[in-house]
């Protein structure tokens, strides 16, 4: 029998299991941007990218307006209301209804919007879905005029262009405005760009001033886009880019549509 001094070795620690659903996210560009754009709690789910897209389509369609249609936005209606004053205060290279024409489609559309948002109650998905889709539906039209049309710029269908892309970012305003994702409006920069320079120190952190870095991007890509395919291929060109982005959101927006619970974006 033996009376050696017993040795008592620790206990072995096994590793920590991987965490894949970790790895998966720092693996995948995707995962780390959506991560960054929804936020910890992902409430919003796959909301703040689409909105992303229409932004884009913002830049698109306003390239369009400005550069093929004459000094008038469709979806930034700060500058027709400048434009409108220069008008009232006799400058003649600002002399034209265009402005007032497209501040009241811009009005309409966001009024049935809004009208659309009370009846999808709390149905963020399918609200963004139906409204989307309209919006398609507007630009498609616009597209249609643009190809049947020899000159767009001809008067006639200058103003039924307006009208029809007026009406699609006015339901487009009034659809992110419902949904309310900060700094995700999809057409209005100014207090984005105001909350970036004055939370600049959190940007890695806060997903709010993410999300306003990348509609920045958006609007900006969108532009340069529009412009340089109405300078190559022409305004129906750039205009099928706006409804093919459009299409594609109301699809990726129709396969989400009940992956979140209702009210689960109200406040």
């Amino acid at each position: 029998m033996s009376h050696g001094l017993a040795v008592t070795l620790p206990p072995r620690r096994l590793p920590n299991p991987p965490n894949d659903g970790a790895e998966k996210t720092m693996s995948n560009p995707t995962h780390i941007v959506h991560a960054m754009l929804a936020g910890k709690d992902d409430k919003y789910g796959a909301l703040p990218l689409l909105l992303l897209v229409l932004t884009m389509v913002t830049g698109v369609v306003d390239a369009v307006s400005f550069l093929k249609l004459g000094n008038v936005f469709v979806a930034n209606m700060t500058g027709n209301i400048v434009f409108a004053g220069f008008a009232a205060a006799g400058v003649e290279q600002f002399w034209s209804p265009v402005s007032i024409v497209a501040i009241a489609a811009f009005l309409a559309g966001a009024l049935a919007a809004g009208r659309l948002g009370t009846l999808m109650g709390d149905r963020p998905f399918f609200h963004f879905t139906v409204a989307t889709f309209v919006e398609a539906v507007l630009v498609g039209v616009a597209v249609a005029v643009s190809i049947t049309t020899l000159d767009p710029g001809a008067e006639r269908a200058r103003y039924l262009l307006i009208v029809l892309l007026a009406l699609a970012m006015g339901a487009q305003n009034a659809t992110a405005r419902r949904l309310g994702i900060p700094n995700l409006t999809t057409t209005v920069l100014t207090l984005t760009l105001t909350g970036l320079a004055a939370d600049f120190s959190s940007i890695r952190t806060n997903p709010q001033t993410a999300r306003g870095l990348a509609a920045v991007g958006a609007m900006f890509l969108g532009a340069a886009a529009g412009a340089a395919l109405i300078s190559g291929f022409g305004v129906s060109a750039a205009l099928g880019l706006a409804s093919v982005l459009l299409a594609t959101a109301g699809i990726v927006a129709y396969r989400h549509s009940s992956s979140l619970a209702p009210k689960q974006l109200t406040p």
